[in-house]
């Protein structure tokens, strides 16, 4: 199906069934698979529901809020970007579960180009966040692109450190509703320069649930993925567990034993994750042939052939992606949809204390004062300040070239 085009009617069609209640990818594919195409799909879906679904009604997209969307998308520079189509990404296009239909803003060529994804810690250490900067120049330098959640931490200082070379930002809500809200330079930088993907409906706020379906398309989009700083119960490990069912390389950065941070990461090297200490780690690999997908099926253009009993099927599919899916067929999420979302407990940006700032980035591994005065956005005078209080409290360790530590593991 690949160079296929969609009308515009196509395109609302492929809209409103993608937005439909607990209408996943896999649904998705299967409906379009039996039916012909999406149009044909949404006309028989009332009747496939009743009969499969025990009588139990879907809530199928209204219309007029597909056009709504396509509308504020145009008002935006967003461009819908259906899987049948040549610009979609053919990294992409070979996972499972893929998008059918990607809105993008930006540089849409920057999704042809070999991507690596860099993830990491929200509360990323000063030495993690140096590394990760380290690396997204590297790999820029040889021709690949940097694909990123836009979350904080070790994900936006890949983003920044590839603005020049190329990044994709993925993000877990819509386009008109980027998270966090602090990275609204960061965006508009990465619109200009690179790029912004979402799966979304343009105005849908971001849950907690988003963010791992968000992370498929950032190790879908990317040959590799490299793992800078994890603990055991980071949302990165999402990341690097998809990457492995998708058949792409996974590297980790080793950490100090004694950092948490650096829990997960060590485990995905005990694992057999290839260890990465510089960007070359991961150039060598790639150049020796890893990395690769194996195809999937994709839409079957001729469709509506005959293919035995499908009730039975689409309950599976149906109940299956219940947490797959958006469960759209609403305008907006609940009130309450931001609550539990993955940068609540770590919000770095929202520590005011000097002491807490500085201890935040501060890991076993020595870092030079001068840049961490630069990276905690603090005077120099508040720094000095409370490297005092933690050194009276026996938690810094102290070593030459004005470089410091913190002592211990820093729970």
């Amino acid at each position: 199906m690949s160079g296929a085009r969609l009308s515009d009617e196509q395109l609302v069609d492929w809209l409103r069934l993608i937005r439909s209640e607990n209408i996943g990818p896999r649904t998705f594919l299967a409906l379009v698979n039996r039916f012909g195409g999406a149009g044909a799909a949404l006309e028989a879906l009332p009747a496939l529901a009743a009969k499969s679904l025990r009588g139990r009604a879907i809530r199928i997209a209204p219309r007029d809020d597909i056009l709504r969307e396509m509308d504020a998308a145009a008002r935006m520079g967003v461009r819908f970007i259906p899987i049948c189509d040549g610009d979609y990404p053919l990294l992409l296009r070979e996972i499972p579960d893929a998008p059918p239909v990607l809105s993008i803003r930006g540089a849409a060529e920057t999704m042809q180009r070999d991507g690596v994804a860099l993830v990491g810690s929200r509360n990323a250490s000063i030495a993690g966040l140096a590394f990760a900067e380290r690396l997204a120049r590297g790999l820029g330098r040889e021709g690949y692109v940097i694909v990123s959640g836009l979350a904080r931490g070790i994900d936006a200082a890949a983003h920044r450190a590839s603005l020049e070379t190329g990044t994709i930002a993925v993000l877990a809500g819509g386009q008109a509703r980027p998270y966090p809200s602090e990275h609204e330079k960061l965006v508009a930088q990465i619109a200009e320069r690179g790029l912004l993907v979402s799966e979304m409906p343009i105005e849908w706020e971001p849950r907690g649930r988003d963010f791992p379906r968000r992370n498929r398309i950032i190790s879908g989009l990317s040959r590799a993925t490299v793992v800078v700083e994890a603990a055991r119960r980071s949302g990165s490990l999402i990341t690097a567990r998809f990457a492995n069912e998708q058949g792409r390389e996974i590297f980790a950065v080793p950490g100090s034993p004694l950092d948490p941070r650096a829990e997960g990461t060590n485990d995905l090297l005990r694992q057999g994750a290839t260890l990465c200490a510089r960007p070359e780690d991961v150039v060598d690999a790639l150049a020796a042939g890893g990395g690769g997908g194996s195809a999937g099926s994709l839409f079957d253009m001729a469709g509506g052939a005959d293919q035995g009993p499908f009730f039975e099927e689409f309950e599976a599919l149906f109940e299956q992606e219940q947490i797959a899916s958006g469960n759209f067929a609403l305008s907006q999420p609940a009130a309450d949809a931001r609550e539990h979302l993955p940068d609540a407990d770590a919000n770095y940006a929202e520590l005011t204390d000097p002491r807490e700032r500085v201890m935040s980035l501060l890991g076993p591994a020595p870092v030079a004062i001068d840049d961490l005065i630069r990276t905690a956005g603090l005077s120099a005078r508040d720094v000095q300040g409370a490297l005092v209080e933690l050194d009276l409290e026996g938690r810094l360790e102290r070593h030459g070239a004005n470089c410091v530590a913190l002592v211990g593991n820093r729970k």
